[in-house]
């Protein structure tokens, strides 16, 4: 069983534009690409850095933090770490990449409703 949230009216969030919003205790990036909407984890597994304070390229959002990039449309990992080299490599097996969690969204009557499985 899940629950459908009310999180945003589809007007509250431009194409290109993305925000943190908060659903049963659990930071999610709403994002709305020229695709539609979509929602993964807020949180960067990283460095804990906030997604939503990033950057939206695209499909492609960057953490702030170190760089690390995923696309929104499904959580995967496309740059870890910003950089090159032994360094990267070292951080890569102390942490190695994982992906966002992703939610299922609909857009109904204007609104977008998150679902968070119960």
């Amino acid at each position: 069983m899940s629950n459908k949230i009310d999180v945003a009216a589809e007007n509250d969030l431009p194409k290109g534009t993305m925000k943190a919003v908060t659903v049963e205790g659990q930071e999610v990036l709403l994002a709305r690409t020229k695709d539609g909407f979509h929602a993964v984890g807020n949180i960067c597994p990283h460095m804990k850095g906030k997604l939503s304070q990033g950057t939206l390229d695209g499909n492609i959002v960057t953490c702030p933090r170190h760089g690390s990039q995923f696309d929104v449309t499904n959580g995967e990992v496309i740059r870890w770490l910003k950089g090159k080299g032994i360094v990267s490599q070292a951080a890569r097996i102390v942490k190695p990449p994982h992906s966002l969690n992703t939610y299922r969204l609909e857009v109904k009557d204007g609104r977008v409703w998150i679902e968070i499985p119960g």
